[in-house]
């Protein structure tokens, strides 16, 4: 034993322990098996019978040659390069893009002074806020498992594993609760639309989403589009000449000889009936225009959630991968003479 600590020049080593009758101790391992495959089994077993040799006959050149075979043979695969610069080139994409979001977010604030005094109090309701805290959380997460792949860094690594598995077992619960509640999706849809007709006016952002939905869609309303009596603004007992109207986004032809935006399209629609209104505005309303949407288009949504899910968990698997062999190749390294 002695022998062996002096060819190897350490205090203590983390091979086997050699009894004088050849065994060896089972409660100190010589090498860790990777995996428990039996490819390494067969290759431990050789260059330990080698390195009980080389300590027999005082083979100094010889112990030089096993050690040598370990590290070649636990060196970085062409395989673990591939994946450690697949995970670093995906994360560094996705990375970029939550940078992407997170300027679109902040841009909005700033573009519509939501820190204004005035406003500051009201800034916790505003959609633009969400797009902020969801690029800061995809650039922190991303960045973290960018430079965990290229600096082969464990902490990093482990800590964007952990957050990809949170993610994605938000996600499947999310799918799971929607599917449970998709009965009640269409009363929680209504109550929204009305609500941000409601707030219509008062509401730059709310005000945007009901115009795109309403011109994409062409429809008017949640129901039809008597339901913009919700509106203080288009109700027909208000004292402006929005009274009993619509918006004009509402409207089936909103421009004007065809090149002039008329936003007074849509004064009065309230008051005709549906023969005469369907010249003027669409009168179905925009409940039904979404479901009509996700239906027609259920097949490439369902593709798009499956492809995400997909590439969440296949990044999982490659980070658990890289993180296993760094760990067993910064072992192996560890193993000097």
């Amino acid at each position: 034993m002695a022998m062996m600590k002096r060819y190897l020049g350490i205090k203590s080593s983390p091979f086997l322990l050699i009894g004088r009758n050849g065994s060896q101790d089972e409660s100190t391992p010589l090498i860790p098996k990777a995996g428990s495959r039996e490819s390494d089994t067969g290759e431990f077993d050789i260059v330990s019978k080698e390195y009980m040799e080389s300590g027999t006959n005082g083979g100094r050149n010889h112990s030089h040659t096993v050690f040598s075979r370990i590290q070649r043979y636990y060196s970085y695969s062409w395989m673990d390069y591939f994946l450690k610069y697949f995970l670093f080139l995906c994360t560094l994409l996705f990375t970029v893009l939550g940078l992407l979001v997170l300027g679109l977010g902040m841009w909005g604030l700033i573009s519509k002074e939501s820190f204004a005094k005035e406003k500051v109090g009201s800034i916790g309701t505003d959609p633009m806020l969400l797009l902020v805290t969801l690029g800061l959380l995809l650039t922190m997460l991303c960045l973290s498992g960018c430079v965990g792949a290229l600096r082969e860094n464990s902490c990093l690594l482990k800590l964007f594993s952990a957050a990809v598995l949170v993610l994605v077992s938000a996600q499947v619960l999310a799918a799971i609760l929607l599917y449970s509640l998709q009965d009640q999706l269409g009363g929680y849809l209504r109550s929204g639309i009305l609500t941000a007709m409601a707030r219509y006016q008062d509401d730059l952002d709310l005000r945007f989403i009901t115009d795109e939905i309403q011109t994409n869609l062409q429809c008017c309303g949640a129901d039809n589009y008597r339901d913009w009596e919700v509106n203080i603004y288009y109700n027909c007992s208000a004292p402006g000449v929005l009274a009993c109207g619509v918006p004009a986004t509402c409207c089936v032809n909103p421009l004007e000889n065809g090149t002039v935006w008329n936003s007074q399209c849509g004064v009065g629609a309230q008051l005709l009936d549906e023969f005469t209104a369907q010249s003027v505005i669409f009168l179905g309303g925009c409940l039904g225009g979404i479901s009509r949407w996700v239906e027609l288009h259920n097949g490439v949504i369902g593709t798009v959630c499956i492809v995400v899910l997909g590439t969440q968990i296949l990044t999982l698997f490659i980070t658990t991968w890289l993180l296993e062999t760094i760990q067993r190749h910064r072992f192996y390294n560890s193993l000097t003479y």
